[in-house]
């Protein structure tokens, strides 16, 4: 399937790690931490570890956001995620010279909040998109979701040739967040964004002329307590275990080993974080990973939306004209544990 489109959205309202620091230390759940556990914060986000300038946050009032319960978050994702989508749906279809309704199906993947009927239908309703349109939600799949979302959009077309499609990867993260002294909560609570990734494809070749290749996966259950939410006290709770950024890199590996190198123009990657991307990097022996560096520093870790911000980075670079022949790499990863890849090429 080929790209026609990408937009990106994230909240208006945007937060420095010094910001966030300033936030949380008069809050009554800060003053209650152990020393330990407010020196680790204070590390992350003013210490400079963890390549973060700003984050975009939707939740509003968000120094009091430890205060709301688990109905309260859950009431700012159902209010905030379907507005992010339907704006970055807008602009993705204002770029490809589209009107909502000449969309046959959109695809939408989250794990940030929960909703039903899915964020489709609510993005759906406020386009005014046809009443036949199909509409489908992936939930579940964290981090590493906006990939497979991708796959399924192509196998979609596949079946229904002439079909345009729209993709959105949505997160609200403020609505997770919590705190409490585990140093994986906490380290979470300093990495997490807000925003939306929405994108439409076809079987038919778009402006860039880029078109998906080669999809893979690889999941490993044995590992799946070390990156996953977790329900505690009706909240969501972000585990992640300090053996990630290793266990990321080789699931990568594994992917990566597969391909033909000398096909391969750029590696594009999930900015999951600083030390995510240091030992991705190192793993594959592939250390440019700028476009997921300068997301990581201008938007944080917004999960599944984060690796199509870098390819966006990487569109408005112009560096297109320079595959020469050779294929984009991308890749994801998160909850499950798992990875995913695929290719764009002309």
């Amino acid at each position: 399937m080929y790209l026609q489109a990408l937009a990106n959205r994230v909240p208006p309202t945007a937060y420095t790690q010094k910001d966030c620091w300033e936030m949380l230390q008069p809050t009554e759940p800060f003053k209650q931490l152990l020393p330990r556990s407010r020196y680790i914060l204070e590390k992350v986000l003013i210490g400079g570890a963890s390549g973060i300038e700003k984050r975009h946050l939707a939740v509003p009032d968000i120094q009091n956001v430890f205060k709301k319960d688990g109905g309260q978050l859950n009431r700012e994702f159902e209010r905030e995620g379907p507005l992010l989508a339907a704006q970055a749906l807008t602009d993705a279809l204002d770029q490809a010279g589209l009107k909502a309704n000449e969309l046959d199906a959109i695809i939408a993947c989250t794990c940030t909040g929960y909703i039903c009927p899915g964020i489709t239908s609510y993005v759906a309703e406020r386009l005014n998109m046809r009443r036949d349109t199909y509409l489908q939600d992936i939930v579940g799949l964290g981090c590493g979701a906006a990939v497979p979302t991708l796959r399924a959009a192509e196998g979609m077309i596949a079946a229904n040739p002439g079909m345009k499609v729209g993709v959105i990867a949505v997160e609200i993260c403020s609505s997770a967040f919590y705190i409490d002294d585990d140093p994986g909560v906490l380290v979470s609570l300093c990495l997490f964004g807000d925003g939306c990734s929405a994108s439409i494809w076809s079987d038919k070749p778009g402006p860039t002329g880029l078109k998906t290749k080669g999809f893979d996966t690889v999941h490993i259950p044995e590992d799946r307590e070390l990156l996953r939410f977790e329900n505690k006290d009706g909240k969501l709770r972000n585990k992640l275990h300090l053996s990630v950024p290793q266990k990321a890199a080789k699931a990568v590996e594994s992917l990566y080993a597969k391909q033909d190198k000398s096909t391969i123009s750029h590696v594009l990657s999930h900015a999951g974080g600083r030390d995510v991307l240091i030992a991705v990097g190192k793993k594959i022996k592939y250390p440019n990973l700028h476009e997921a560096e300068v997301v990581l520093a201008n938007y944080g870790n917004m999960s599944s939306p984060s690796v199509l911000f870098a390819l966006d980075e990487y569109l408005k670079s112009d560096s297109i004209d320079q595959l020469d022949g050779k294929d984009l790499w991308l890749t994801s990863f998160g909850a499950g544990f798992a990875a995913h890849s695929f290719r764009l090429g002309r």
